[in-house]
């Protein structure tokens, strides 16, 4: 008897629960489509098409993103790779006068001057996103020596002109590197440059190319004179 009690009152409870919940709701009504004027929304942006390679060699912007990149910054940071690009810069006019000299001759104590460096970029005139390119040449002394000597050169021999660099064992480049070249640049590509005698130099954002040969696809201009030297006519 009190078991059927207890079911009954049970009961009673669970459909007091069900006419409490939600008997007096309105009817869902939908809202009708929005009819005013559509918002004016700006186009979708073209995002630019950059290319990583340029045949076996990378671009710039191929190389500097690898290297930022923590997935292949290991493929390529302290390698052997090669590079393409527009030559947008030089320091060749920071030369001291007391670094502007013959081979054989050391620069004075007090002299400091930065190693020779040149800078490519994907496009002409680029001013911001370039590579460092060094260890062509170990100081302005193998650029004035190679200069003179293609000065001095019968017209027409100037490309046969040689000359090892007396520190670096390597060839410094023929012609001497200018603004506006196009160059292939092939050697060790990284965060640092260590041949300079006077310390590291570094840059973690685009990295600096050590070169080992430079292959010139479209030539210099003009030709490459250091501060103070005397231009052939």
């Amino acid at each position: 008897m009190k078991l059927r009690i207890g079911r009954l009152l049970a009961a009673s409870v669970i459909v007091a629960g069900l006419i409490g919940c939600g008997g007096d709701d309105e009817p869902y009504t939908p809202k009708p489509a929005h009819s005013g004027a559509k918002p004016t929304l700006p186009a979708v942006p073209t995002l630019p098409t950059k290319k990583k390679k340029e045949g076996d060699a990378y671009t710039v912007w191929g190389a500097t993103h690898d290297l930022r990149s923590r997935v292949h910054f290991e493929d390529i940071n302290g390698k052997k790779i090669s590079l393409v690009g527009y030559i947008v810069k030089t320091n060749f006019d920071e030369a001291p006068a007391c670094s502007v000299h013959k081979t054989g001759k050391a620069d004075p104590p007090e002299c400091k001057a930065p190693v020779p460096m040149f800078a490519i970029a994907d496009e002409k005139g680029e001013t911001k996103d370039m590579i460092q390119v060094m260890g062509f040449a170990s100081n302005f002394a193998q650029l004035y020596t190679i200069i003179e000597a293609i000065d001095r050169s019968p017209r027409g021999k100037e490309s046969e002109v040689a000359l090892d660099d007396e520190f670096w064992g390597t060839k410094v480049p023929n012609p001497v590197p200018n603004v506006g070249a196009k160059v292939k640049v092939t050697g060790i590509y990284g965060t640092t440059f260590t041949k300079s005698s006077s310390g590291a130099a570094v840059d973690p954002k685009y990295g600096i190319m050590t070169a080992e040969s430079i292959e010139y696809l479209e030539p210099p201009p003009e030709k490459t004179y250091l501060p103070g030297m005397k231009r052939k006519p």
